[in-house]
C-alpha cells in the first residue's frame, strides 16, 4: 500500500509539472513563409513601430498576426509604463474600449440561437423602461444658420437589430452633434470613455438614464455610433439573468481560454496593465477598480492573445480547433452589410475607425463593402473595430488573416496607427 500510494504521488506530481499553463494558451506557431508571408516584412512592424514609440507618439504596442490558422507574428515593443520605465511584454493588459462590443454583440446572438431573442424584438420587450421613447429632432435654419430642436415620439421602437448596428437612435455624448441629446447625456453623468458609467451607475441606474434621455434620430433610419451595445449587455443580463461578466466568462472566455479577458484585473495581475502617455485625451479608467457595471460597450479588458484567439474563431467559422460557441450561418450573418443606404451622422464607420470610407457596418463588426474606396489595403468583407484606448483588430477572410494590435496610445493617433499596421501587414503577403 505504501509503494502505491507513493507511485501515485510521483504520478500526480508527474501531472502537474506537465501540465500546460491555461494563460500561456496560443495558437500553433509557424514561420511566415509557410503560410505566404514574408518574415522580413513582418518585422518592419516593430521597426515602425519602435520608431513612434522612440519620437514620442506611441508609449508601446503589442502585434499579433495569424494567417491559415498559424501565429506567425507576436511582438512587443515600446513600454508598457513608459513613467516608469517598464517594457511592454507580450501577456500585458489592455484596456479595450469599443473592443467589448464585439463580445457583447456574440453574446446577443448566442442567445438568439438560443431561442431567447429574435432580431426584430424591441428592446423595451426586455428592458421596459425603453417604451415611449422621444426623438430630439433638428431643424437647421439656413438663413440664421442656426438649429431648433424639437421632442417627438418615436415613430417606432428600437430593436435588438437596432442596438447591434447602431441604429437605435441612442447617441454618445462624445460623438452626437444633437445638443438637447448631449447636454441630456453630460447631465445625466452618461460619458463613455471617462469613469463616469462605469465606476458611478448601477446596471439599472444606467438603463433608467438611459431611456429619459432623448434619442438622436429615429430608430431604424440612421447609423450613429452610440451607447447601442452597453445598452445591449443589460438585454443579456435580462435574458440570461446573469451578469454580462459571467455569461461571457461561460459562454465565451473560458471556451477560448481568454483567461485575461474580463471587466476587472485581479491584484495578482495589476502589474501588466499597460498605461497610456500621459497627459490623455480622457481619464482612462482603473481596470483593478470593480465597475458599478459589466459596460457591454466600452468596459472591457484583454491581451493581443486572447484577443486574437477570439478573432481567430471568428475567422474559423465560430469555432476555435474543436470548440465552438457560435455558428457558421449566424457569424455569416453578422458580418453582412445591415445598413444598406442609410445615411451616417455625424460620419461613417470607416470614417470614424480609420479615416477611410468605404465601410458599412454588420451586427458589432464594421465590414468592407469592396475593393476600393477604402484608403487602406484590405478585402470585400473584412471586419473589424477598435477601442478609444488605441486597441484594434480585423479579420479578412479571403486572406485567412486575423491581426490584433494592443496600445494605449494617444486618442489622436489612433486612426494613424490603425492604417499604418494595416498597411504592413498587407506589404507582407507574397503569395
Amino acid at each position: 500500500m505504501r509503494h502505491a500510494l507513493l507511485f501515485t504521488a510521483l504520478v500526480t506530481g508527474l501531472f502537474q509539472v506537465a501540465a500546460p499553463d491555461v494563460r500561456a494558451q496560443s495558437l500553433p506557431s509557424a514561420s511566415p513563409e509557410t503560410v505566404g508571408l514574408s518574415g522580413e516584412r513582418l518585422a518592419q512592424i516593430a521597426k515602425v513601430f519602435g520608431a513612434e514609440v522612440d519620437q514620442g507618439r506611441l508609449p508601446g504596442a503589442v502585434v499579433a498576426v495569424a494567417r491559415r490558422g498559424k501565429l506567425v507574428y507576436f511582438e512587443a515593443v515600446g513600454y508598457q509604463d513608459k513613467p516608469t520605465n517598464k517594457k511592454m511584454q507580450k501577456d500585458s493588459i489592455f484596456r479595450v474600449y469599443s473592443m467589448t462590443k464585439p463580445w457583447t454583440s456574440l453574446a446577443a446572438m448566442m442567445l438568439v440561437e438560443d431561442g431567447k431573442i429574435q432580431l426584430p424584438d424591441t428592446v423595451s420587450k426586455f428592458l421596459p423602461a425603453f417604451k415611449g421613447l422621444n426623438v430630439s429632432v433638428a431643424t437647421p435654419n439656413v438663413t440664421t444658420g442656426q438649429t431648433t430642436y424639437e421632442l417627438v415620439p418615436a415613430a417606432r421602437e428600437p430593436t435588438i437589430q437596432d442596438l447591434l448596428r447602431h441604429t437605435s437612435g441612442v447617441a454618445y455624448d462624445f460623438v452626437t452633434r444633437n445638443v438637447p441629446v448631449k447636454e441630456a447625456y453630460e447631465k445625466s453623468d452618461l460619458k463613455a470613455v471617462g469613469v463616469e458609467i462605469r465606476d458611478k451607475l448601477t446596471a439599472a441606474e444606467f438603463v433608467e438614464r438611459l431611456a429619459k434621455a432623448p434619442l438622436a434620430s429615429q430608430p431604424g433610419t440612421q447609423w450613429e455610433y452610440s451607447l447601442s451595445t452597453a445598452l445591449l449587455g443589460r438585454v443579456v443580463e435580462a435574458v440570461s439573468g446573469k451578469p454580462l461578466s459571467k455569461f461571457l466568462e461561460e459562454r465565451l472566455f473560458e471556451p477560448l481560454s481568454m483567461t485575461d479577458s474580463g471587466f476587472v484585473v485581479p491584484n495578482e495581475k495589476a502589474g501588466r496593465i499597460a498605461q497610456p502617455l500621459l497627459p490623455h485625451a480622457f481619464t482612462m479608467f482603473d481596470p483593478t477598480v470593480p465597475p458599478a457595471n459589466d459596460l457591454g460597450g466600452e468596459g472591457g479588458v484583454s491581451t493581443a492573445m486572447d484577443y486574437l484567439r477570439f478573432s481567430q474563431m471568428l475567422l474559423e467559422g465560430g469555432k476555435l480547433g474543436g470548440t465552438h460557441v457560435l455558428s457558421r450561418s449566424t457569424l455569416a450573418l453578422m458580418t453582412s452589410d445591415h445598413l444598406g443606404a442609410r445615411p451616417s451622422s455625424p460620419v461613417g464607420p470607416g470614417e470614424l475607425l480609420l479615416g477611410v470610407p468605404g465601410y458599412t457596418f454588420g451586427l458589432g463588426f464594421m465590414v468592407r463593402t469592396g475593393a476600393g474606396t477604402a484608403g487602406v489595403p484590405g478585402s470585400p468583407g473584412e471586419y473589424m473595430w477598435g477601442g478609444a484606448g488605441g486597441t484594434f483588430f480585423w479579420v479578412d477572410p479571403k486572406e485567412e488573416l486575423a491581426v490584433v494590435f494592443m496600445s494605449q496610445g494617444p486618442f489622436a493617433s489612433r486612426v494613424v496607427h490603425r492604417r499604418l499596421v494595416k498597411q504592413l501587414v498587407y506589404a507582407a503577403i507574397v503569395d
